[in-house]
């Protein structure tokens, strides 16, 4: 494919993930709590993420009919030999039920191995941030770009706490002091999409979690290599799509967050 066609493909799916949060932005003001449900422990889901990404796949299968799906909700199982979608139509589901504002769409398109395409649009205060391969990132229609801040005493950090998956906690803990420590604060928002893209604009300078799935991180990942930023695993790797594991900063910053989180980590 050529800019133009990944740079088109991104824009129809801003539309398509807009169209999406304006649905989820509805159902917040009638929402029913009776009416979640539990994958698992802590882990919730309602009636909202399923029609949500239903409406997104539905929108996606028009777009580009030859891509399969990777969807955290499951509602298509299509797989693509050469695209494929990877939507989480409601990332912060829990900050959603809750009432808390910080919940997001998050779409990638991955093509063979490499993901090409990024949309994260922050329902609540109506932000769609996206990039597209080779394309550089955007907020709304603006370029941005990820802070030059290199002194950690001035960066403001993101991370995620895991609510599942606790066989790192201690680990996790001592590396989240070793950050409380040297950094100007550390913020968790509950929707690790929202973080990446904050990274992405300069308003985080470093995000770290683990135990996340590849609709969390795919479209963020692209908006912040678009963005002048670095992704990566805890290793240093580029396996932060399926390893459960990333570190997404600015480029000033990555090789010492990298060092710190290897010797704790």
């Amino acid at each position: 494919m050529m800019e133009s066609d990944y740079k088109n493909l991104c824009e129809k799916t801003c539309e398509i993930a807009q169209l999406a949060g304006k649905f989820i932005a509805g159902e917040r003001l009638i929402f029913d709590e009776n009416k979640i449900e539990y994958k698992g422990i802590h882990d919730l889901v309602s009636y909202v993420d399923k029609n949500a990404e239903i409406q997104i796949v539905n929108g996606l299968s028009i777009l580009l009919p030859e891509a399969g799906f990777i969807a955290e909700e499951g509602t298509s199982s299509k797989q693509g030999d050469r695209f494929n979608w990877i939507i989480d139509p409601l990332d912060g589901t829990t900050n959603f039920i809750q009432g808390v504002p910080v919940y997001a769409v998050s779409i990638a398109l991955k093509e063979y191995d490499e993901i090409v395409v990024g949309v994260v649009y922050e329902i609540c205060r109506d932000e769609c941030f996206y990039a597209w391969k080779s394309g550089g990132a955007f907020l709304n229609g603006q370029p941005i770009h990820t802070s030059h801040r290199n002194d950690l005493h001035e960066s403001l950090l993101a991370t995620g706490f895991p609510y599942s998956d606790f066989h790192a906690i201690d680990s996790y803990l001592e590396f989240l002091k070793w950050a409380m420590m040297s950094a100007r604060g550390v913020r968790r928002l509950g929707s690790a999409a929202t973080d990446m893209a904050y990274v992405a604009c300069g308003r985080f300078d470093a995000f770290w979690e683990y135990d996340l799935k590849p609709w969390d991180v795919a479209a963020g990942a692209i908006i912040v290599s678009e963005a002048g930023g670095k992704v990566k695993d805890y290793k240093g790797g580029d396996n932060f799509l399926f390893g459960r594991e990333i570190v997404a900063t600015n480029a000033f910053l990555h090789e010492m967050i990298l060092i710190k989180i290897s010797e704790f980590l």
